[in-house]
């Protein structure tokens, strides 16, 4: 036990370099948000997340983004459904990039303005509704909050009772934060508790990915894994599938920050 402790501390450590506008640099322009183009990997998530919560199955009061990063694609669509929104990260440097957002602030590293757009078409309505869009989420968006998923408590009782959530979203979290599968696996038992049974939780990760550039310089190693890992995992903590769908990067989506192969959406149920 103690040499986990060690690995998941020397992870920790390592995340304190990451460079949120290098990251969204890397990961959240073209090529791999196209949005004139169907097989680019940004659209292809957001469509997965629309159809997720527009299929009607999920609902309540509280959606909790789990890892959410220096990003709010991920929630674009459950700001629909959920009039609470939480978001929650490790590392001060992307929370404080999130509440730029939240604040309406110059000096975000990101324009998310194409991301609002595109989820407005998907949504069926025109371009120009981003900015009402963008104000339903400011609305939603009721906190911040520090987390981590190696805890079996990952947010703090005394601002996130258990079991409060009615639906998560984690997209590239756990298997980018765990030195390795049975780690990866004890996170996702440890974010469960925070969903109430019967609740729903939305994942998206990287498959057969060894490493991303969390900054320059700053490689992070990954946990790879496989569709079957993640079944598998999904099964020992709680969870039953109702879906599992796989995108494959072409070749000039591979652009050097990371060695990851395709990406999984899975839709799960807490039992």
């Amino acid at each position: 036990m103690e040499q986990k402790e060690n690995d998941t501390a020397a992870m920790a450590a390592r995340y304190q370099r990451f460079d949120p506008a290098a990251y969204l640099q890397y990961n959240y322009t073209p090529p791999r948000a196209d949005f004139d183009r169907e097989d680019s990997i940004v659209p292809w998530k957001l469509a997965r997340l629309h159809r997720a919560f527009a299929e009607g199955d999920i609902g309540g009061e509280l959606l909790v983004d789990v890892g959410s990063g220096p990003t709010l694609y991920q929630v674009l669509s459950g700001c629909e459904v959920f009039d609470e929104v939480v978001l929650t990260d490790f590392l001060e440097s992307n929370r404080e990039e999130l509440r730029r957002w939240l604040r309406d602030e110059k000096g975000c590293s990101m324009d998310w303005t194409p991301y609002l757009q595109h989820v407005c078409k998907l949504e069926g309505r025109r371009a120009s509704a981003w900015t009402e869009k963008a104000a339903k989420l400011r609305r939603a968006i009721s906190d911040i909050l520090p987390i981590d998923v190696h805890r079996p408590q990952p947010l703090d009782p005394r601002r996130f009772p258990p079991a409060k959530a009615d639906c998560l979203v984690s997209c590239f979290c756990l298997e980018s934060v765990s030195p390795d599968l049975t780690a990866f696996t004890r996170a996702l038992g440890h974010i469960g508790t925070l969903l109430r049974p019967g609740g729903h939780l939305l994942l998206i990760g990287a498959l057969g990915e060894s490493f991303y550039m969390g900054g320059p310089g700053l490689k992070i190693p990954v946990v790879p894994l496989g569709e079957a890992e993640v079944c598998a995992s999904l099964k020992e903590t709680g969870y039953t599938l109702i879906r599992l769908e796989v995108y494959t990067l072409p070749q000039d989506m591979r652009v050097g920050v990371d060695d990851v192969t395709g990406v999984f959406f899975a839709k799960a149920k807490k039992d």
